[in-house]
């Protein structure tokens, strides 16, 4: 089988990107990946002085990259908008915004906004930023939001009852709420930009079983057996990122794809399109997850846009 690989990327010269969580693992591999194609990044990250490493260390290897850094916190809904107030003073189009940053499997904690850490950092933070984007966003002719989920999707379920916590806490089960919503995230989102006539599209992508900073707070018995499990199924950040990346480079994709890994359950292997679990295409729990995301963050998308969009060109 003929796979794609980041070498079949056409050069993506004059193209601008986002990528949220850039300064390390898959955040860190994509970034890269599209500097190497010529993609201007803006690399969004809460760690200012970590970002600014991790460029230096891409510039090493990539002298001609185009990066930039901006300060996000996702965990925070004052901390998106001031990024997206700032970045639209400064750049008039967005080409592509990959939501990729996250956390995983945390201790219980609350965010300044009353929001459980997993769901708010990987889930609500991305959905206000997407929606605050858009107007850059449908500059650019054919744009795309890529957004990240994980295996860990199949794991659970959107518990309207329990969104935030009140009613108990299991870190396992929160994190696979938090990515389940991305991918619905994903696929509700292109329904909707289809519909409305936009000019962009929207992807998900997951990385498959990757070795990233992630793994910090996996159960100390996963952590003791990682080291001898963990060459047998997983892969590097670098052939996790390569799903992502796809997303954002492959010019034969439609809209509303997952792209994972080919290999058996799609722990690793190359980047193809990937089929999900039955929960993540209810359009019922679509519909009410994105009335209740609009509600809890305060931002209602499309609200000024009730006829279809002109095609950008």
């Amino acid at each position: 089988m003929n796979f794609w690989s980041l070498s079949k990327a056409k050069n993506k010269e004059g193209k601008i990107a986002i990528v949220t969580g850039a300064n390390v693992g898959i955040g860190y591999e994509t970034t890269k990946g599209l500097a190497s194609v010529g993609v201007k990044v803006i690399m969004a990250c809460r760690d200012l002085s970590k970002a600014e490493s991790a460029k230096q260390k891409i510039l090493q290897s990539i002298p001609e990259a185009l990066l930039e850094l901006m300060e996000i916190d996702l965990a925070s809904l004052s901390s998106v908008r001031s990024f997206a107030k700032d970045y639209k003073a400064k750049f008039d189009k967005l080409d592509i915004l990959v939501n990729n940053a996250g956390v995983m499997m945390t201790p219980f904690q609350k965010t300044e906004d009353g929001l459980e850490l997993q769901m708010a950092a990987n889930y609500f933070g991305h959905f206000l930023l997407t929606g605050l984007l858009i107007p850059v966003l449908e500059k650019s002719f054919r744009s795309r939001v890529v957004s990240l989920s994980s295996l860990a999707h199949r794991w659970g379920d959107i518990h309207f009852d329990n969104l935030n916590a009140e009613k108990g806490y299991d870190r396992r089960q929160f994190y696979a709420q938090s990515k389940l919503a991305c991918l619905i995230f994903a696929y509700h989102l292109d329904k909707k930009l289809v519909k409305k006539g936009y000019d962009m599209h929207s992807y998900a992508a997951h990385p498959g079983v990757s070795k990233t900073n992630l793994m910090r707070n996996l159960p100390k018995w996963a952590k003791f057996l990682s080291p001898v499990l963990m060459p047998f199924f997983s892969q590097s950040a670098e052939k996790g990122a390569l799903p992502t990346l796809r997303a954002c480079l492959d010019d034969t994709l439609n809209g509303a794809e997952y792209i994972g890994p080919s290999g058996k359950k799609q722990y690793k292997g190359h980047p193809v399109i990937v089929d999900s679990d039955y929960n993540s295409k209810d359009k019922h729990k679509a519909k009410k997850l994105w009335k209740l995301s609009e509600e809890i963050v305060n931002f209602k998308y499309f609200k000024n846009n009730d006829e279809p969009k002109a095609q950008a060109s």
